[in-house]
């Protein structure tokens, strides 16, 4: 059994499972800050402060001004007149568009957006439709029915289970068009996809023309929790609207200036958004050399696609054998016949400790008949 196994160490490049040790390429610590001595610092120096929790919601007693100094930080750094941070990304995402998508809205999904996004639309009193993945003509169908309501397009940045991107370009270009707004969940593209890590907006050059960018700490920022950054009028709507937000206790202090370090960091320290690009480079190369199919990541997510379910755990079954840790993914979280191996990389990832998960594979690979 693949799920629920139990960690006993940091979430590094190595991980200690069962008195064993593994390579771990089954991680979202993209930059390998859950580990970083200045982000564990700042969460033990705002415990010593604010104690371990706020003991209350956002509305009334749970704001503190590690969340307001977090809220101004993240607006400056994705160039946003505001933003709002709440307690994980899960609840963001339910929170924010159960708020927006009301009763005469509809909102329109790529069908592999995130499971938090669709709860979303399921608790908001509009209506969703969803395109097949990445077709822009199905999404124009969809933007020119029922022309008299309005139109929130919501989509990931970067695809978690496959590495992809949206195509932010053509979804941009038809919002104009039809005068509709635009929600990135960018999640998995912060701190690793633009110049400076603002993600895949940043990315394509198209900062400005996205509406609403949503993000969480659990990738790159270290820690747990998520956010969103807009326009002021937005952040204030969905301040007090947002039932997500309401009817949870706040963000918890240490997390809060965890996150708040991880960004300084993700700012001051271009490096090591190089050195993770280096590896996924590395990676996905080795994969596709030994005859992997790869699918069409271009991200530090690089899956690696087996088809059926059953060579999906043989396979995974050799590589925990082997010391390497990672995830399979079979449907219905994928298509049928889509089954695969998520693996991802992290920038503190060594060449060696990559050289021999790659080794690893190819056995791997070999006894199970995939290569």
């Amino acid at each position: 059994y693949f799920y629920f196994r139990t960690i006993s160490s940091i979430q590094g490049p190595e991980v200690n499972i069962n008195g064993r040790r593994f390579i771990m390429l089954g991680s979202n610590n993209y930059l390998g800050l859950t580990e970083d001595q200045r982000v564990k610092e700042a969460a033990i120096k705002a415990i010593k402060k604010y104690g371990t929790g706020c003991a209350g919601s956002r509305l009334l007693n749970g704001t503190i001004d590690l969340h307001e100094d977090l809220e101004a930080q993240i607006a400056e750094f994705f160039k946003k007149e505001a933003s709002i941070v709440f307690a994980t990304g899960m609840q963001t995402n339910l929170g924010c568009i159960q708020a927006l998508v009301t009763q005469d809205c509809v909102a329109i999904l790529d069908k592999f957006d995130h499971a938090s996004i669709i709860d979303g639309c399921r608790l908001a009193s509009g209506c969703f439709k969803r395109y097949p993945h990445n077709d822009m003509q199905s999404l124009e169908r969809l933007l020119q029915c029922e022309p008299e309501k309005p139109k929130l397009i919501i989509v990931d940045g970067v695809f978690s289970m496959e590495g992809d991107l949206t195509n932010l370009p053509g979804i941009v270009d038809l919002s104009k068009q039809y005068g509709v707004r635009i929600m990135l969940d960018d999640a998995h593209g912060i701190g690793v996809m633009g110049k400076n890590g603002r993600g895949t907006a940043e990315h394509f050059g198209l900062e400005e023309e996205t509406d609403i960018i949503m993000g969480t700490f659990s990738k790159s920022l270290a820690t747990i929790g998520g956010f969103i950054a807009a326009k002021r009028e937005v952040i204030e709507y969905v301040k007090h609207v947002g039932r997500a937000l309401l009817f949870s206790a706040s963000l918890a202090p240490p997390l809060a200036a965890a996150a708040s370090m991880a960004f300084k960091i993700i700012k001051t320290e271009p490096e090591r958004r190089k050195k993770l690009w280096d590896n996924a480079h590395f990676w996905a190369e080795g994969l596709k050399t030994l005859g992997f199919d790869t699918g069409y990541s271009t991200t530090p997510i690089v899956p690696v696609i087996i088809g059926n379910t059953d060579k999906t755990f043989e396979m995974c079954r050799y590589l925990e054998e082997n010391g390497v840790f990672v995830s399979p993914v079979v449907p219905p979280a994928v298509p049928p016949g889509r089954a695969l191996l998520r693996t991802s990389v992290m920038a503190t990832h060594t060449q060696k400790q990559l050289e021999r998960a790659l080794e690893a594979f190819a056995q791997a690979g070999r006894k199970a008949g995939i290569i």
